[in-house]
């Protein structure tokens, strides 16, 4: 394979990677927006804790995984980890449809988590080694819009699936095909490590001792990078679980609860075809401030919403405000890491940024279990908003950056 680095010179290996990251958004799609109510009436579970067990296992694993596969990707190879994923998760389906007592949809969960930390980081990480540093922003928007917008159809699918045909088998049935297509595709990708030495070569920004503890604490950008993926995930660890339960509180009906949930990840996903360009030619530090900010003001909104338009209008903002940020992370991760350490820090980033889903699911449910559901909707609203504050008055800008 020819080492020359660019998205017009790559286009056909990056357009496949594309695809198969719709692929992977899928599978997490199909359990978005059914698996509160799939908790509660084939398992009878009350609990909002217990209910959101699942996303606590999937967080917890995808975040582990993220942080290995960041590691391990110049070591075994891009490639070999995509594949490695897509053969975890193939049981999956199954596992949902046969299972019979909740500890098995919580152990199928930890091997999606697994799964997702695998293939959507090796997709990640492929697109970042083809494209080089000027169209890093545009690469990393159309990877997360395919995935996004996957999810988002995904949800709509699945609840639709579910409602004519209730909650097994057809839904995890369809489950299962579309882990199959991402699983032979992956076959045609070629591995990138060798596009990581070309840019390498001639590269000023220095290597660092110490990557996990750079990009968590010490270096001021990177780490509020990160501490803000962490709470975007977070927020949407508790929209996963909670937000079909508040609209079930609402008098809402299972199609309009998979269109409502499906807004927001559809339009982070279309959202990032335009943000990801703007990650390459505006101010991160601000882009990333404003996301966040817009984010908390939406969730605290739900509180309140109290009509299926309200509803629509705070999923609209909610997902254009992930999509300023979310393309914008990896952008700012990838930037001020040296290209040989860039899969170890894009690594430690995703296992934050996806810790969040289990501490949003966690603290989310207890918070709806002791004090109701607006009280845990409100707590992670404002817990975004000082998210974005930590932006604002730490974050260095860009062209200041350490």
């Amino acid at each position: 394979m020819e080492t020359q680095l660019g998205l017009r010179q790559n286009w056909r290996q990056f357009s496949l990677l594309v695809l198969i990251n719709a692929f992977v958004g899928g599978m997490i799609g199909m359990e978005r927006s059914i698996f509160p109510d799939f908790a509660s009436e084939v398992f009878g579970l009350e609990s909002h804790a217990a209910m959101l067990s699942f996303i606590v296992a999937f967080g917890l694993s995808k975040a582990g995984t993220n942080y290995f596969s960041g590691r391990f990707a110049n070591r075994y190879g891009r490639r070999n980890l995509l594949l490695f994923g897509w053969a975890l998760v193939l049981p999956v389906p199954i596992m949902l449809n046969f299972a019979d007592s909740w500890a098995w949809i919580v152990l199928s969960n930890v091997l999606l988590g697994i799964s997702q930390g695998l293939t959507w980081s090796s997709t990640v990480v492929m697109k970042i080694d083809l494209v080089g540093e000027k169209n890093r922003g545009l690469a990393m928007g159309l990877n997360e819009f395919a995935g996004y917008l996957a999810v988002g159809l995904a949800a709509v699918l699945s609840a639709y699936l579910a409602s004519k045909f209730g909650m097994r088998p057809i839904p995890f049935w369809t489950m299962l095909g579309i882990g199959l297509l991402g699983f032979i595709l992956s076959f045609l990708v070629s591995d990138t490590r060798a596009f990581v030495k070309a840019e390498a070569n001639g590269k000023d920004l220095p290597e660092r001792k110490g990557v996990f503890w750079n990009t968590t604490f010490k270096d001021k950008m990177l780490s509020s990078v990160t501490q803000a993926g962490l709470v975007n995930n977070l927020n949407d660890g508790m929209i996963w679980g909670l937000l079909p339960v508040l609209l079930i509180t609402r008098g809402f009906e299972l199609g309009e609860i998979g269109k409502i949930a499906s807004i927001y990840p559809i339009l982070w996903g279309f959202g990032q075809l335009a943000t990801g360009k703007m990650a390459d030619h505006f101010s991160k530090k601000w882009m990333l401030f404003w996301g966040m900010f817009v984010q908390g003001v939406a969730i605290l909104g739900l509180v309140w919403a109290d009509s299926i338009y309200a509803y629509t209008v705070l999923s609209v903002i909610l997902g254009l405000g992930t999509a300023v940020v979310y393309p914008t992370f990896l952008t700012a991760i990838a930037g001020g890491s040296h290209p040989i350490q860039r899969a170890e820090s894009l690594g430690t980033f995703r296992f934050w940024r996806d810790l969040g889903y289990a501490i949003g699911a966690l603290v989310s449910g207890v918070m709806a279990d002791q004090f109701g559901i607006d009280s845990a909707v409100i707590l992670i609203g404002i817990v975004t908003l000082i998210s974005s504050l930590i932006i604002g008055i730490r974050m260095p800008s860009w062209e200041n950056r350490d």
